[in-house]
This record gives C-alpha cells, structure tokens and sequence, in this order.
C-alpha cells in the first residue's frame, strides 16, 4: 500500500498538469515572410544605395485567430488503518478546448470544441466513468456596419459522448452510447457580441433541434425522447423504435465571462429552448457556472456546475425489483479540479 502511495505522489506530481496558452486573449496567426536581403549586410557597406536598401520583413496578419487550452488533472485518497473507515479512489480527467475565430470588419465566424473524459477507480469497484463529452459550436454572423454590435446570425451545435455510459453498479446494460444519444441545434437570428466584455447573447425563433439515437436497442426503448417500439400482446416486436427525432423551437443562449475578482474568472453558459409542435412552454434547460481561480504561475483551479432539464428525457425508479418510469428531473454535475498549470 505506502509503494502505491509513494508511486501515485510522484505520478500526481509530474502528471497533474492544465495546459493553457500564454495569454487569455486569443492571439493571431501571423506568417513572417523572408526578406530579401538582412540589415547588417546593408550597413557594412560604405554607401546605401537604392539597389542596396534593405528590404524589410514582409508580414502578413491572418484574419483568424486560435486559442488552445489542454488539461489533465489528476486527484487521490487513500486510507490506511482509518478509524473513521473511507474508501480509497483514484480518478484522472483529460480536457480541451479549442478555439478558432475569422474576423472581418463586418463578420465573425467563432467555431468552439470542447472535449472532456473523465475516469475514476474505488478500492473494490470496476473502473468508472466520470466525465464525458464532445461538443462542437459554430456561429456564423454578419453586421451592417461597424458601430452595432448586432448580428444577423447562423448558428449550429452539436454534441455528444465517447464511450457507454452505465447506471452503476449495473455495467452489463448500457443506458447510453457514443451517438446515442447525439443533439444538433441548427437556426438562424439575432446575435449581441460585445468583444470587450466578452459577453454573448442569441435569439433564434427559428431553430432545428435534432436528437439522433443510433442504437437500437435503446431506440426500441424510447430513450431520450425518441418514439419507442411497438410490441404485440405476446411481446412481439411488431415496429421498431425511432432512431432521431425533430423539433422546431425558439432557442435563446448566453456566454459571459469575466474576472469577478482578482485571478478568479467566471465564464457562464446558458442554453434555453422550447418546441413550437410538442408542449410549447416547457422549457429544455442547460446551463454551466465555471471559476477558474489562479493561485500562482504554476497552480490552478476550478470549481463549477452543470445542469440539464429536458422535458423529454425520462427517469426511472426501481420498485420490487421492476423499473418504473418516472417523470423528467433536474441533472446536477458538480466538479472541482485542483493541479498544476504549465503555459505553452
């Protein structure tokens, strides 16, 4: 058990690492050119003449700008001999985002993928999923002129997981797969983007909402909203479940970010959206609170929530051994990461 320990220090100590560019500011691509002929070769001459004047670097600035962030963290506990019992677990979390913006005087094209994937391990217990996600964002946006900061916009998400997610202890049943289930938003409307406050608003009354479940067996299920199987009185299938299913709604998102105190900032994240055909009203929710607090040059933390209400994602309950459907609920995911930052 102390050489498990003593590994894992050492381990926590050279891996426990949140990558992330130098600067909070996206920074331009820039391509420097090679000049012609260097300044030094110029001046050793006695005279310049204007054969001879040096040339100076050609420069061109790229209309997109990049920002990457990479992090690994990594958390342990152990208990030896402890009287008040505990149960020791070990558990890692890779992320990433990526950031890749094209401006123009009158136009912003933002692309946004966010990657995370999170695994822990208990003392007694299979190794465990923690964390998972794919998600891409796109917005598209154009302006009359330089003054406003209106757009007329065209967005499109999309998201996803990587692996079989699992109701533990229960790792035999799969209640969810890579592409099952899958959410694409598509639509088009009204964007304010204030680059200087970083703060983000869109309104789209006219937006697609697609929910794909690729699997059949949860398809046949009805999971996460999809229409599920048709069985005869003898439990024949009689028609299979739907593999995707389409709505058309109003969807309003926000993203504000700021620094609320000194090396601590907070980004928020907020998605609202109801279906015009199906239960107009209720309102699918999700939304994300994240601090990033920077203790130091080489240390960092972060501490959020992330929570989803969708009306048509239904729970179960077990009774006597059966599964019972139940109604929607709120999902809540609360994360805190502590490690060390190394800047690229």
């Amino acid at each position: 058990m102390k050489l498990l320990q003593y590994t894992f220090l050492f381990v926590s100590l050279t891996f426990s690492i949140n990558s992330f560019s130098q600067k909070d500011t996206i920074s331009p691509i820039i391509v420097e050119l090679k000049p012609i002929t260097t300044l030094a070769a110029v001046t050793s001459k006695a005279t310049v003449t204007a054969k001879t004047r040096p040339k100076l670097p050609l420069v061109y600035l790229s209309h997109w700008q990049r920002k990457n962030t990479i992090g690994f963290d990594l958390h342990e506990i152990a208990f030896v001999n402890w009287n008040a019992g505990g149960v020791s677990s070990i558990s890692g979390l890779l992320k990433g985002n990526f950031i890749r913006i094209h401006t123009r005087e009158k136009s912003e094209w933002n692309n946004e993928l966010i990657v995370r994937y999170g695994i822990n391990k208990q003392d007694g217990l299979p190794i465990q999923k923690s964390d998972d996600e794919f998600r891409f964002n796109s917005t598209f946006g154009y302006r009359k002129d330089t003054l406003t900061n209106w757009y007329h916009s065209g967005k499109f998400n999309f998201n996803t997981q990587f692996s079989n997610g699992f109701k533990y202890p229960n790792t035999s049943s799969p209640i969810s797969k890579p592409f099952a289930p899958a959410y694409t938003f598509l639509g088009y409307g009204a964007n304010y983007f204030d680059k200087v406050k970083k703060f983000d608003l869109y309104i789209s009354p006219l937006t697609f909402k697609n929910t794909l479940v690729l699997d059949q067996t949860l398809a046949n299920k009805g999971s996460f909203g999809v229409a599920k199987a048709i069985y005869d009185a003898d439990g024949n299938l009689i028609s299979k479940g739907e593999k995707s299913r389409t709505e058309f709604g109003f969807l309003v998102t926000n993203y504000y970010k700021k620094e609320v105190w000194k090396n601590i900032t907070m980004e928020n994240r907020l998605s609202l959206y109801s279906d015009y055909i199906h239960n107009f009203g209720n309102i699918d929710m999700e939304w994300r609170l994240n601090f990033d607090l920077v203790v130091n040059r080489y240390v960092r933390a972060n501490i959020g929530t992330h929570l989803i209400y969708d009306d048509d994602i239904k729970t179960t309950e077990e009774i006597n051994g059966v599964q019972a459907p139940k109604g929607a609920k709120l999902q809540i995911k609360q994360f805190l990461g502590v490690g060390l930052v190394y800047i690229i």
